[in-house]
């Protein structure tokens, strides 16, 4: 299929926006209760709660051989298949009662997952021209966090009277919407040539090395911050979604406004200024010990994150024909070298020196990766040759 330049939002990119909409409405669902269940119905402690982070993102270290396996099936199968093994595993958390049953079902749900995270990045960005990726990425943050929010108030409003399990059925229906929507797409699409099964090049080594970095950081807060807030300051099932519905909301209203920045300001200045603000947000979240700024600074860290998308749409500018997305599948393996150690080091720590002390430690993470992002450059790919420096 051929990208339209006069008009960005085609029926397939309207149909995967629809269909980004209910993954991400399935797992507002899955991720609104997920903590409140892990404490209170299951009574585990961090510890226990990062273990699950490191087991569950096991897969992601698989992720290139996995999608090297599917490399046979169109990228919007591909889509249904991920998201469907999501539908199972996030469903079937309503029958869990053991520690060893949601390993489990989160695993399932986990190889879905992260067979999902780059195909809707490649999807995307193969239905438009590459000057505004940054944007059409934006739009479908956007529209996730929209779905989250609306999840996140449902949460709120009715977990009282409906328990939390009831939260994972509806997950499990909302992906399987999601998985009939990606059906519709065609099974030809524009991806500048067909797609390699397994790519891991010199060439992309900028790439792999901060998304090396981003592991370090982001599954560690995720796994551990909302926990935070349930164990240390009482927030229960009812409070803790109207937090996420104000990040939801400020993702909502600013997801559009970095992706622009993308385009417009380009990928380094994007991951610099997110880096450092991140780094500052995890100090806070040492040294700060008030309900509010912490609620304050888990919105802008939920906010920051998005620049991850500039990853994206670099190697999309760079990456050579048939290459992008085995590389953006091989980059989330790589990611999950660190989110992987981090989360069971993490696990094995937090109890001897707290989460502040976890905090310290992702902050200097941060820093460690701005001199790499400064390298950041499409135009020119640094210690490759020149010859081989040629955008995709």
């Amino acid at each position: 299929m051929s990208k339209e330049t006069g008009r960005v939002w085609t029926k397939n990119l309207i149909t995967l926006a629809a269909a980004s909409f209910f993954v991400q409405l399935g797992m507002g669902f899955q991720n609104g209760v997920a903590t409140n269940f892990y404490v209170q119905e299951l009574k585990l402690g961090g510890d226990l709660i990062l273990w699950l982070a490191g087991i569950r993102e096991i897969p992601g270290l698989l992720l290139m051989f996995l999608a090297a396996l599917l490399s046979r099936l169109p990228l919007a199968r591909r889509g249904v298949v991920s998201v469907l093994l999501m539908a199972l595993g996030y469903g079937l958390w309503a029958l869990v009662h053991s520690y060893t049953a949601l390993i489990a079902c989160a695993l399932i749900a986990s190889v879905g997952f992260h067979l999902w995270t780059p195909l809707i990045a490649s999807i995307g960005m193969g239905l438009v021209d590459k000057a505004r990726c940054g944007a059409v990425l934006g739009r479908l943050n956007s529209i996730g966090a929209l779905a989250a929010l609306g999840g996140m108030l449902l949460i709120s409003q009715t977990v009282d009277k409906l328990g939390l399990r009831v939260f994972f059925i509806l997950s499990g229906i909302a992906l399987v919407v999601a998985a009939a929507l990606l059906w519709l797409l065609p099974t030809k699409l524009n991806h500048d040539g067909p797609q390699k099964k397994l790519v891991f090049r010199p060439r992309y080594w900028l790439y792999y090395t901060l998304t090396f970095f981003e592991g370090s950081r982001t599954q560690v807060f995720f796994a551990f911050a909302s926990w935070v807030l349930v164990e240390f300051y009482g927030m229960d099932a009812s409070k803790l979604p109207l937090l996420l519905v104000a990040s939801g909301l400020v993702n909502w209203i600013g997801a559009p406004v970095m992706g622009a920045w993308i385009d417009r300001l380009g990928e380094r200045r994007i991951l610099l200024g997110s880096y450092l603000g991140l780094a500052l947000a995890f100090v806070g979240y040492a040294t700060l010990h008030n309900v509010w700024l912490l609620c304050g600074l888990y919105v802008i860290i939920n906010y920051l994150v998005i620049s991850r998308e500039a990853l994206n749409t670099y190697i999309n500018r760079i990456a050579l024909p048939g290459e992008l997305v085995p590389t953006l599948s091989a980059g989330v393996s790589v990611n999950h070298i660190t989110s992987v150690t981090m989360s069971f080091l993490a696990g094995t720590l937090l109890r001897v020196v707290g989460y502040e002390t976890l905090s310290w430690g992702v902050a200097v993470m941060i820093l460690l990766s701005c001199p790499f992002a400064w390298l950041v450059n499409p135009k020119h790919i640094p210690f490759v040759k020149a010859e081989e420096a040629v955008t995709g």
